[in-house]
C-alpha cells in the first residue's frame, strides 16, 4: 500500500534585504549671498527671528546652534511644494529602511492548524513626497514547487493551501486564526509620522501575497513608522511534503 505524506514541513528563514532605490538630487551653486538654492530658485533671507541662526558655534568637541525666536517650525505643503521650517532642520533628503533580523521556523504544518509568524521593519522619509515599500520575493517553495497565495485579501482556511501576509493587528474576533501581529506604530507620534499599510494588506483577519506588491506607504514626508508583518501558512492534503523556504526582500522607494 502506498503511503501518502499529508504533512509539509516549513522552514521559513526570513531574510529581509534592504534595497533602496536611487534618486537624482538637483542642485546649483548659490550666488549673491543666497543661503539655499536649486536650479530654478534661491533664498537669501531665510531667517525671520530675533536671534536664531543656522551657523554652529563650536569649541573643541562641542557645538551649539541658536534657536532664539524660532517662531515658524514644522512642515507646510501645497500641491507642488513643501517647506520644512526650523533652524535645526536638515536640508538633505533621506530615506531609511530598518529591518530587524528574523529567522522564522514555522515548524511542522498540519491540515488542521494554521501556522502564524511575525517580523518587523521600520521606515522614515525626510524632504520627499513620501515612500512606497514593496515585497519582491516569491512565496515559500520546495524545489520548483511554489506554495499557493491568495491574490486578494482572503480569510485563513485550514485544509486549503495558503501563504499570506498583512500589516495589522489580527484577532480571533475578526476571524483571524489567532491573536497576533500589530498595527503600525508612529514614532514619535501621529503628528509627525504617517506611514500605513496599503489597502490590500490593512484588514484584520484577511491575508494575501503577490510578489511586487506595495505593502506600505506614506504620501508625505514622515517620521519613523514601525511595521509588523503577520504571516499565515495553511496546507492541504495535496501539498507536497518537504522543506519549504523563502528569502523575503523588501524595497523602499522614495516618491517626489
Amino acid at each position: 500500500m502506498r503511503k501518502i505524506n499529508r504533512l509539509a514541513v516549513l522552514l521559513l528563514p526570513l531574510f529581509l534585504l534592504i534595497l533602496l532605490s536611487s534618486y537624482t538630487k538637483v542642485s546649483a551653486s548659490c550666488v549673491n549671498g543666497q543661503n539655499s538654492c536649486s536650479s530654478s530658485y534661491g533664498i537669501s533671507r531665510y531667517s525671520f527671528d530675533s536671534g536664531g541662526t543656522l551657523d554652529n558655534s563650536c569649541y573643541g568637541s562641542y557645538c551649539a546652534a541658536q534657536t532664539l525666536g524660532d517662531t515658524a517650525v514644522g512642515n507646510s505643503s501645497g500641491s507642488g511644494y513643501q517647506v520644512q521650517a526650523g533652524f535645526n532642520d536638515n536640508r538633505e533628503p533621506s530615506l531609511e529602511l530598518f529591518v530587524n533580523a528574523a529567522n522564522i521556523n514555522a515548524g511542522l504544518l498540519s491540515t488542521t492548524k494554521t501556522a502564524t509568524a511575525t517580523a518587523t521593519f521600520s521606515v522614515e522619509s525626510y524632504l520627499s513626497s513620501g515612500y512606497v515599500v514593496e515585497t519582491i520575493s516569491s512565496p515559500p517553495k520546495e524545489g520548483s514547487y511554489v506554495m499557493s497565495a491568495p491574490s486578494s485579501p482572503t480569510a485563513s482556511a485550514q485544509g486549503t493551501e495558503q501563504f499570506g501576509i498583512n500589516l495589522v493587528d489580527n484577532t480571533t474576533s475578526c476571524g483571524a486564526p489567532a491573536d497576533f501581529g500589530a498595527n503600525p506604530i508612529q514614532v514619535p507620534g501621529t503628528s509627525f509620522s504617517f506611514g500605513a499599510p496599503t489597502p490590500n494588506y490593512d484588514t484584520c483577519g484577511k491575508f494575501m501575497y503577490k510578489s511586487g506588491d506595495p505593502i506600505a506607504s506614506s504620501s508625505e514626508s514622515t517620521g519613523q513608522t514601525n511595521y509588523t508583518i503577520s504571516y499565515i501558512l495553511n496546507i492541504s492534503s495535496a501539498t507536497p511534503g518537504g522543506v519549504y523556504s523563502m528569502n523575503q526582500q523588501l524595497v523602499a522607494i522614495p516618491t517626489f
